[in-house]
């Protein structure tokens, strides 16, 4: 029986160990990720300044852009449904409109990652109001990675910092559809 008690109690120590290890390396990894991520975050913003020196040209450029990729997603915005292919680059209420996409991007950014004050009501309307399947933010990334690189010199790196910045913003969007009971 005493043998059992120490087996047992040697097992306890072990396990404590083995999990106060498993912890600190926890820990580490949580640490690097923070690091990486706070690093994607200064590389976007390093790149946003020629996006925000004329957020309509690069607004209007994002969503026609997405409408031409992304034909389906047009259909999501009920006031640009009507407007014509040939005729969404002029437009100026698509460039309007991008123009507040990219703001509120550029406030989202500059918060690097303490961004739920501005995050909460914007995933609210998109699931509320607007009905947004969460697939379509990241198809509006993959845009605007390509306009980065294009307009504001955004290589290839940068492009995966922005992919992982927008991860982590679409998953706390996830969290608050799913608060909401949206199935986006």
């Amino acid at each position: 029986m005493t043998s059992r008690s120490v087996n047992t109690g040697e097992n306890r120590i072990v396990t404590k160990v083995f999990m106060e290890n498993l912890d600190q390396q926890l820990n580490q990894v949580d640490l690097e990720r923070d690091y990486q991520i706070m690093a994607d975050f200064e590389m976007v913003l390093s790149c946003w300044g020629p996006i925000e020196a004329d957020y309509n040209k690069n607004g209007g450029l994002v969503l026609t852009r997405l409408f031409a990729e992304y034909p389906e997603t047009q259909k999501l915005f009920p006031k640009f449904a009507g407007i014509a292919k040939g005729d969404l680059a002029g437009n100026a209420a698509v460039a309007a409109h991008g123009a507040t996409v990219l703001k509120k991007l550029g406030e989202l950014l500059k918060a690097k990652g303490n961004h739920g004050a501005i995050l909460k009501p914007l995933a609210t309307t998109h699931a509320n109001k607007h009905k947004i399947p969460l697939n379509n933010f990241k198809l509006i990334t993959e845009v605007i990675c390509k306009v980065m690189g294009e307009k504001a010199g955004l290589d290839a790196g940068g492009q995966e910092a922005l992919r992982r910045v927008m991860s982590v913003v679409i998953a706390d969007i996830d969290g608050t559809y799913k608060e909401l009971g949206f199935a986006g």
